[in-house]
């Protein structure tokens, strides 16, 4: 599951995108907004929520970025696991940290371990539009799991926009891209690696980002935004 993030009207909180846009337009390139998303199982029922607040955001050679803080909460609101990542935005083109890609399970297994890793971003283009093929992505993790070494190797590819659908949540309307992906994780503790790979699917919203996500494991939606 992913906890992971519009061309788009946004139920008044957007204004049409277009390529050269000023960066500044993207909720997620404005300081102090908070973004939550419920966390649902793979029966489509809320277990969770991962709250993103934005943080030190600058603007230096063209592109903007800003720090996201990010918190997992547990169905019962306890707080499990914590982290930050950046996005990137130049001349409309959005790039995400892919450490926000990692699903749920990865992110609290080492949100207390010592992780090092490059910051690899997954673009999403401003003149996205149906039919086209989207760039593949490589992480990679180093982790001192309380003295365990593991290594994660994250791909995401096969990343296609299927079309354009409207999405509908508590924090508004979004007429968004639906992009469907694979991910292949390889997690290795001593050596040995335990493979597994997702099948997804994501909307997307140009000026904005991910506002819903979905895989067999479970899914995630955007459900209010301050």
């Amino acid at each position: 599951m992913r906890s992971t993030f519009l061309i788009a009207a946004c139920s008044g909180l957007l204004s049409y995108t277009s390529p050269g846009q000023d960066c500044n337009t993207y909720y997620f390139l404005q300081k102090d907004k908070t973004i939550e998303m419920t966390i649902y199982d793979k029966k489509g029922e809320p277990n969770g929520k991962q709250v993103y607040t934005v943080s030190n955001v600058n603007n230096s050679g063209g592109n903007t970025t800003a720090t996201v803080n990010s918190e997992m909460f547990s169905k019962k609101g306890k707080s499990i696991a914590k982290g930050h990542s950046e996005i990137v935005c130049n001349n409309g083109v959005m790039m995400v940290d892919m450490k926000m890609q990692l699903p749920q399970a990865q992110q609290e297994q080492f949100s207390k371990a010592d992780v090092k890793a490059d910051k690899i971003y997954i673009e999403y283009p401003v003149n996205m539009k149906a039919g086209d093929k989207l760039k593949d992505a490589t992480l990679d993790m180093s982790i001192d799991n309380s003295g365990m070494k593991q290594n994660v190797h994250m791909v995401t590819s096969d990343r296609s926009v299927v079309g354009k659908e409207s999405v509908t949540t508590t924090a508004g309307t979004w007429d968004c891209f639906k992009i469907t992906y694979k991910s292949k994780i390889t997690i290795k503790t001593m050596g040995i690696g335990m493979p597994f790979n997702i099948e997804g699917t994501e909307w997307f919203a140009p000026g904005f980002g991910i506002v819903k996500t979905e895989s067999k494991h479970g899914g995630t939606a955007i459900t209010a935004i301050k």
